[in-house]
Order: C-alpha cells, then structure tokens, then sequence
C-alpha cells in the first residue's frame, strides 16, 4: 500500500496577534538567556577571587590550576550563551516581520 502526500484541507490563516505574540515568547527567551549570561559572568568574578588566592602548597596551586580551567571553560560556554542571545533576537525580528508581510 503506497501512501501519498494530501494536500491540506483548509491552508492555515494568517493571525498578526498569533505572530505578535510568538515574537514576544521568542523576546522572552532571549531576556532568560541574558539572564543566564549575568549569572556565568557572576560566577566568573567568583572564580577569578578564588584564584587571586595566595596559597603556596602544591595542593593550593593544584586547585588554582583547576579553577583556571574551569573558568576557561565557563567563559566558552558565556561566549556561546552570548551569541544565542544575539541568534534568538534575531529570529524574534524575522517573527515580528514575517508577521507584517503576511502569508
């Protein structure tokens, strides 16, 4: 039995509220992932104090060293979160816009 693809009944409408709308749930979550940034950058600060530490024993360096890493790691992901920022506002304007133009 071979299944073909149908055709829609009804093509879907255009709603500018519906677009308004999913544009400001994308504006939403671009405002979360700012907020997630603020806090890596605040974690960050944290990190970096510990590191400042003066501690001479092996143990304190190898600690240091471990932070260190984390923070270089952590500073990817910010660097990341930060362009999904800039990704998710984008797309939020190609909503607002798609939704001005009309089907």
């Amino acid at each position: 039995m071979s299944v073909g693809l149908m055709p829609a009944a009804n093509p879907p409408t255009f709603d500018p509220l519906e677009c308004a709308l999913r544009s400001h749930e994308v504006q939403r979550l671009a405002w979360r992932l700012t907020t997630c940034v603020d806090q890596v950058d605040a974690v960050l600060v944290s990190l970096r104090r510990t590191q400042l530490a003066d501690w001479q024993s092996p143990a304190g360096r190898a600690y240091r060293t471990t932070i260190a890493l984390h923070a270089s790691a952590l500073m990817r992901a910010r660097e990341s979160l930060d362009a999904a920022v800039a990704l998710v506002l984008r797309h939020s304007q190609n909503v607002s816009v798609s939704g001005e133009r009309g089907p």
